[in-house]
């Protein structure tokens, strides 16, 4: 009995221990689970902030490598003026040139201003002829700018105008009067002595006085040019602005040509060196 006694004691108090044991196994399972969750929930709840992602560095736009479109050329005062149109004379003027007869030049003898007819007649037939208005006064009319006329002369008398002078390039304020007048003159393109000594003296008298008042050899010019002029032709002056030459040699040309007169070596030669250059 005594030792059934103390197997029972032994095996109550070994099953105490063994339920001891397996409490204690269990709470510090419980304790270490319990640590990792808290630590899980502080990391989240209490850690540091994620570093935010590097933004992504700029790339440069890449190079525009199209050529540049056409531009306009800039219109108004920038935009360069355009080039007059060329005489219409010079073409006729060349194809005229090769027919004129080529001959020295005959002596003065007998030439008188006179033998020319009525200075300004109207009484002619080229163009403007019996208008009513004297040839001088034609002329003004048809080369200068701004004009003004005299009051009851029907549009005759020219009293003030503006001249871009073909000879020498400047612009004259013209105005009428004894001391101004000059200042504007008309030229006979061909000049009437010239035209004397180169075939004018077998014209018939009407027919020197058409050559006197035909528009085709008459020119609104500065009256310092026109003095300067003289009697000369081509070979001998020429307009001292450039721009001129070319109608000034086609005028002369077709004048000749018109009238049968003739050139010498020399002005043929100056007159096919000047159209040889226009446009």
């Amino acid at each position: 009995m005594a030792s059934r006694s103390g197997r029972g004691v032994l095996a109550v108090v070994v099953g105490v221990v063994v339920l001891a044991g397996i409490g204690w196994w269990a709470e510090g399972d419980e304790s270490a689970t319990g640590a990792a969750g808290s630590g899980d929930r502080d990391t989240v709840a209490t850690g540091s902030p994620p570093s935010p992602e590097p933004a992504p560095a700029e790339v440069p736009a890449p190079a525009d490598t199209r050529e540049p479109a056409d531009v306009p050329a800039p219109a108004g005062d920038d935009a360069p003026s355009p080039a007059p149109p060329p005489d219409p004379l010079i073409a006729p003027a060349r194809a005229a040139l090769p027919q004129l007869e080529v001959k020295g030049r005959a002596p003065k003898t007998g030439y008188d201003r006179d033998l020319f007819g009525q200075a300004w007649s109207d009484d002619v037939s080229a163009e403007f002829g019996r208008n009513g208005c004297d040839t001088r006064n034609d002329i003004l009319g048809r080369d200068l700018e701004e004009i003004t006329y005299r009051p009851g002369t029907g549009g005759c008398v020219v009293l003030t105008g503006v001249l871009e002078g073909p000879y020498t390039g400047e612009r004259i304020e013209f105005e009428r009067g004894r001391d101004t007048s000059s200042e504007v003159q008309i030229d006979h393109v061909v000049a009437m002595s010239d035209a004397w000594q180169k075939g004018a003296q077998q014209l018939p008298p009407e027919q020197l006085q058409e050559f006197a008042n035909d528009p085709l050899n008459l020119l609104a010019v500065a009256g310092r040019a026109n003095q300067q002029k003289g009697d000369g032709d081509a070979a001998t002056w020429l307009p001292p602005h450039k721009g001129a030459r070319c109608s000034y040699v086609s005028r002369q040309v077709l004048v000749k040509e018109r009238y049968t007169l003739w050139v010498t070596p020399a002005e043929r030669e100056a007159m096919e060196r000047v159209l040889a250059g226009c446009g």
